[in-house]
């Protein structure tokens, strides 16, 4: 089934991401995470895609096990460090497969890596080419706080205009802590005329450690009460979890009251916190 599909619906969707091993000796407790997580019935679930294609193997692998446990895989697929031999490659493996949906993005620049050879600079120029190859529904991802290389935000709603132009049916936003944001970003977004469906990426933060993850690789605001929870219960890791969940299932509840009807939550491969928000809006997305 393709994403778009899923999130046109008028029943709210309630997907998961999930990321492969980088090494095969994690590959089986990765993959019964994964089956774990698609057990609670998610509306699909994306399968990220590591730098320079190398778990690009158990990307697909997993994607693949996903489909036969009933849940409708969305494969990542990253260009920066790929040729266009070796994408063509990847997307002819993804359709053997069976796999009809495909993230398209450009990926984190390698260290040292020179990008004045790279064959592709936007992953607007990647969905131009699953475009071409054909029989994929292809997403894309949007940064309501303004992609980070971005001059400014009109000219990151243009790079949304031109991955539209090459074939994007979707967009998945960068996560976020302050739905205000995104409803501001979908305004600006809507108003220039770009026009697709936006799912709203939530990451549930239930350790003191993925704070300094998430700031290290995101531009994300923290407001005020999320740093005064992460301030109180940062060294109990229980009520941090806790709190992280409440936190994470406050923002999908507002999200879909107020009309947005497709939440994508970073599960960071934990199904226990992925089946305490599906029972937190369990009657919401009924």
């Amino acid at each position: 089934m393709k994403i778009t599909e899923i999130i046109n619906q008028k029943k709210p969707s309630l997907s998961f991401e999930v990321f492969p091993p980088k090494t095969s000796d994690n590959f089986e407790s990765v993959l019964s995470a994964a089956t774990g997580i698609a057990a609670l019935q998610p509306s699909y679930m994306s399968v990220t895609y590591g730098a320079g294609g190398g778990t690009s193997e158990y990307t697909t692998a997993i994607c693949k096990a996903l489909g036969e446990h009933g849940v409708t895989p969305l494969a990542h697929l990253t260009c920066v460090s790929s040729d266009k031999n070796r994408i063509e490659t990847e997307l002819k493996k993804l359709k053997e497969q069976g796999i009809q949906n495909i993230l398209a993005l450009r990926g984190d620049i390698p260290e040292g890596f020179d990008s004045t050879k790279a064959h592709y600079h936007h992953a607007s120029e990647l969905m131009a080419e699953i475009r071409d190859f054909g029989g994929f529904c292809i997403g894309g991802a949007c940064y309501p706080e303004g992609h980070p290389e971005s001059e400014n935000s009109a000219r990151d709603i243009e790079g949304l205009r031109k991955k539209v132009e090459n074939g994007c049916e979707f967009l998945t936003t960068q996560m976020f802590f302050d739905n205000n944001i995104l409803y501001n970003f979908l305004y600006r977004m809507y108003k220039s005329g770009v026009d697709v469906p936006v799912v709203a990426g939530i990451m549930p933060v239930t350790n003191a450690a993925q704070i300094k993850r998430i700031l290290s690789i995101s531009s994300s605001a923290l407001p005020q009460r999320f740093i005064r929870i992460v301030d109180r219960y940062g060294d109990n890791p229980e009520a941090m979890k806790q709190a992280g969940i409440a936190y994470a299932t406050e923002q999908i509840i507002d999200l879909f009251a107020n009309g947005i009807n497709a939440v994508h939550v970073y599960s960071m491969n934990k199904p226990d916190v992925a089946a305490a928000i599906k029972s937190n809006v369990s009657e919401i997305i009924k």
